[in-house]
């Protein structure tokens, strides 16, 4: 795959668009590549090709990191500020097990640049719960043993949560699409829609940023 930044198709806008989860169909904006207006005559902004400091809004709280280009959001997240919840286990965008969301929307961590992420909210797992307190689809989780191994319960959960917030009342149906990105090797598919239809019924879908 060509780098070359004429090419129509490259690593960046290759990774740029794979960055989102199976269940997501909205466009993220932010894992569009930069583009300049035409006649705008303003050269695009370059970015490294060393570590460059950037500022993530991460669960509310602004995060100053040095980064490459080419770090993930996951490295970010995990090695620059040492948030471990977020887990890393095909980092190749097949499993889903590294899922956060940005501006609200369910992404692949490891298939999404820091870079692109800048300015932008974004929500781990470590954010998800208020005041101390198990967001409902964690309790849920909890009440109805829906982990297992625990590797993609994180992503599970952050995608659950997800659809909870897109749709108050889903479908047995809805809560499969929405984690059908997300692999389990322990099989704990039926507890997880156990789990995720009782927060359901207990009122969990409203609004998070």
């Amino acid at each position: 795959m060509s780098d070359n930044p004429s090419s129509k198709l490259n690593r960046r806008r290759f990774l740029a668009g794979t960055g989102l989860t199976a269940a997501t169909s909205v466009v993220l904006d932010a894992c569009k590549p930069a583009e300049v207006a035409p006649g705008s005559g303003a050269p695009p902004e370059v970015l490294g090709p060393g570590r460059t400091a950037i500022t993530l809004r991460v669960n509310g709280e602004n995060k100053r990191v040095e980064v490459e280009p080419r770090a993930t959001l996951a490295e970010a997240l995990r090695v620059e500020l040492g948030m471990t919840g977020t887990k890393v286990v095909c980092d190749r965008g097949a499993c889903s097990a590294c899922t956060v969301w940005v501006d609200g929307t369910p992404v692949n961590a490891c298939m999404t640049f820091a870079m692109d992420t800048a300015g932008r909210s974004i929500t781990t797992i470590e954010g998800l719960g208020r005041g101390g307190s198990l967001h409902p689809v964690q309790q849920a989780f909890v009440e109805h043993d829906a982990a297992q191994c625990g590797f993609c319960t994180p992503g599970m959960v952050m995608s659950c949560a997800a659809l909870l917030n897109r749709k108050s009342q889903p479908t047995l149906d809805d809560v499969r699409t929405a984690t059908s990105g997300n692999l389990c090797r322990c099989g704990t598919y039926p507890k997880v829609f156990e789990a995720t239809l009782a927060a359901a019924r207990g009122g969990a879908g409203t609004k998070e940023g």
